[in-house]
């Protein structure tokens, strides 16, 4: 059995198992924040933070390490996982989708009457002499909008990590392309929406994390794929047409190339004598996406180099030391002012890596 279907099926304690899912989700680069025990929302916040007036933006509490705010105070940081789930108390596992990359199908099977014809596909005209017999949850709605497009349902789609839930649904997990900013919205309601009781998840919202169980259930993973696929282009499209697609934010002149301290960093990496010229594509990577402010999965690309190095390591082919340094130094010139989340993300991949050996012309 492996690492990731242990921390699935394990028989520890609630406050055990949501520190292991918690650790696991963050290895992935996904940021993680608390949910109250026992259910699916955040954890409260402080009474300063729900005293009359407060200003999220200028909380002190994000600043200083505190769960408040939800998803919001989503992290990758080893000592605050450590803190916020290694003293007891039972809370779940939150995911923050927009700063994870990722964007989370969440299908409902509600027992709920129809809504007008218009909201079932929003955008897509239902005649009134077509039957709706039969016609019951989101996963009707999905597989319809699949089946018009020529596609297969994403509840059926096998190569990406799907999560059945409690009350019968399930979550559908993808990562989004490098650029795209997708916006969360709820199928059931009336503004924008993908189709009637699928929800998506992505920026502005969060998912509870695979193996989090509460009293109605748990969220178990289904087949064996652990793994987020790309966004298939189809759905892209649709999410697209139906107002998902968050405006383009403009980017400054200054940011249209990696700044110099981000290109100085690679360019150090690949000189020094003792880090291999396996890092240089990977470190390249991270590199880029100081170009892009938001949305170039920069916290996967920059676990994807923490890793590779880590295999380096573990071969002997690279220093601890330097392969931190290395990584610490890139990531600083790429997204200042970001160190805390950076640290956690180079520790938790530099760790899994480290467990797979790599020689220098191998493919991580």
């Amino acid at each position: 059995m492996t690492a990731e279907l242990r921390v699935f099926r394990s028989e520890q304690s609630f406050s055990g198992l949501s520190l292991a899912t918690a650790k696991w989700c963050a290895s992935k680069g996904w940021p993680v924040h608390p949910l109250a025990a026992g259910r699916k929302t955040p954890v409260g916040n402080c009474d300063a933070c729900r005293a009359p007036g407060h200003i999220r933006d200028d909380c002190p509490c994000l600043r200083n390490g505190r769960w408040c705010h939800g998803f919001r105070a989503a992290t990758l940081d080893p000592v605050l996982i450590e803190r916020w789930w290694g003293t007891g108390g039972s809370p779940g596992v939150g995911v923050a989708c927009g700063s994870a990359g990722l964007v989370v199908i969440d299908i409902d099977a509600h027992a709920q009457p129809l809504p007008e014809r218009a909201r079932l596909l929003p955008g897509i005209p239902i005649a009134e002499g077509i039957d709706l017999t039969g016609l019951a949850n989101g996963f009707h709605t999905l597989g319809v909008l699949a089946a018009l497009r020529g596609a297969g349902s994403p509840a059926a789609d096998t190569g990406t990590l799907r999560v059945r839930t409690p009350s019968g649904g399930m979550h559908v997990w993808y990562r989004a392309h490098p650029g795209h900013r997708w916006q969360s919205s709820t199928g059931s309601g009336s503004g924008r929406a993908l189709a009637w009781q699928v929800d998506i998840r992505a920026h502005g919202g969060y998912i509870v994390a695979p193996g989090v169980r509460t009293p109605n259930g748990a969220y178990t993973p289904v087949g064996t794929v652990r793994e987020p696929a790309l966004l298939p282009d189809w759905l892209a499209a649709e999410l697209e047409r139906t107002g998902h697609l968050a405006p383009a934010r403009r980017t400054p002149l200054w940011r249209t190339v990696p700044p110099p301290r981000a290109r100085q960093a690679v360019a150090a990496a690949g000189g020094r004598s003792g880090v291999p010229k396996a890092l240089g594509k990977v470190l390249s990577e991270v590199a880029d996406c100081a170009a892009v402010p938001e949305g170039a999965a920069f916290s996967e690309k920059l676990n994807r180099a923490a890793y590779t190095a880590g295999g380096l390591v573990a071969a002997g082919h690279l220093s601890r030391a330097e392969a931190e340094r290395t990584l610490t130094e890139l990531a600083a010139g790429v997204r200042p002012g970001q160190a805390r989340r950076c640290e956690g993300i180079i520790r938790s991949g530099l760790r899994a890596g480290e467990r797979h050996p790599l020689a220098p012309g191998s493919r991580p």
